[in-house]
């Protein structure tokens, strides 16, 4: 008995690491972060033409100028700093479950890390839906409106900021399903309180929708609500699965 408790004491201060060590090691995987980080901003800046006619791609037809000096260049850097961030954002999650892990039960690693990939791609997909859906539709509006009237020539600081509101706004909105879960797991609410809500959540995707969509088009919000409510559903039955 007394010589597995010592070999248990042994394996604990092995596997143990001192508070000092800890953040030794939160230091080192911060600097490998920052590294990469700063690798791919400056890759996105040697491409950053490249990256402005992305960004400019849905605006068909559409004349930038800028209004003061320096304008173009400091939205560029904005522009190349976020770029950057979410290019560098799955580096920095895996950086953080490494540094996580070694303190988390089995079971929580078993929830934890497929919530956090599943996060990711809910944010790229919003981001995907954004670009491909909801920014062009609200652009066509507003082109439309007025054509007789003025030309459409737009500050470009003004167009990014409009179109990071939308693209960054629509990204959160697909992290309905991780709220639910994470709600669920903690015991917040339960799956069947998800499912009884179902009429305040209907009401609710539509209000959100008008709200996010900058254009009265009913078929944009058509398709961003019934995005959401197809979040919605699948959260529910993910949360009914792990919960039951």
């Amino acid at each position: 008995m007394n010589l597995s408790s010592k070999s248990y004491k042994k394996v604990s201060s092995d596997i143990e690491m001192t508070f000092s060590e800890h953040v030794e090691e939160f230091r080192q995987r911060v600097f490998f972060s920052v590294v990469v980080f700063l690798v791919v901003f400056g890759v996105c800046f040697c491409f950053v033409n490249t990256v402005v006619e992305i960004i400019k791609s849905p605006a068909v037809g559409v004349r930038f100028f800028q209004f003061s000096p320096g304008e173009y260049f400091f939205t560029s850097i904005k522009l190349v700093f976020y770029s950057s961030l979410i290019l560098s954002s799955p580096i920095f999650i895996h950086q953080i479950v490494l540094f996580l892990i070694p303190g988390m039960t089995y079971k929580e690693q078993k929830v934890l890390i497929p919530i956090l990939i599943a996060s990711c791609l809910l944010f790229g997909l919003g981001l995907v839906f954004s670009y491909k859906i909801l920014i062009p539709s609200a652009l066509k509006f507003f082109l439309q409106y007025g054509a007789d009237v003025v030309d459409p020539l737009w500050s470009f600081e003004q167009y990014f900021e409009f179109f990071s509101f939308l693209a960054f706004t629509c990204g959160l909105g697909f992290q309905i399903p991780i709220v639910q879960l994470l709600l669920c797991i903690t015991n917040v609410v339960k799956p069947k309180t998800l499912l009884s809500s179902w009429r305040y959540v209907i009401l609710g995707s539509t209000i959100l929708a008008a709200i996010v969509t900058p254009s009265v088009d009913p078929v944009t919000q058509l398709f961003l609500s019934l995005a959401f409510l197809s979040l919605y559903f699948t959260g529910y039955l993910l949360s009914l699965m792990i919960k039951g």
